[in-house]
């Protein structure tokens, strides 16, 4: 199975959940922590279970959401 890395920049998170919905492999999780915009933002409390499909970072409306492909 393929694996993947997500990157997320926090500090632009809204928390709308759209990346959390769309992650087949339950990776992320809106966080606990909140960020300097007042939201809390998401994470990735899976990351080994991420296989690069980066479908969070094109639901994610925006764009603070990268996913690199690892071989």
């Amino acid at each position: 199975m393929p694996k993947g890395r997500v990157e997320i920049l926090e500090q632009y998170c809204k928390s709308c959940s759209m990346c959390v919905e769309a992650c087949p492999k339950n990776v992320l999780e809106i966080s606990k922590k909140i960020n300097k915009k007042g939201y809390r933002s998401v994470e990735a409390a899976r990351p080994e279970d991420c296989i690069g499909c980066g479908m969070c970072a094109m639901r994610c409306p925006d764009a603070v959401i990268k996913v690199f492909r690892e071989e």
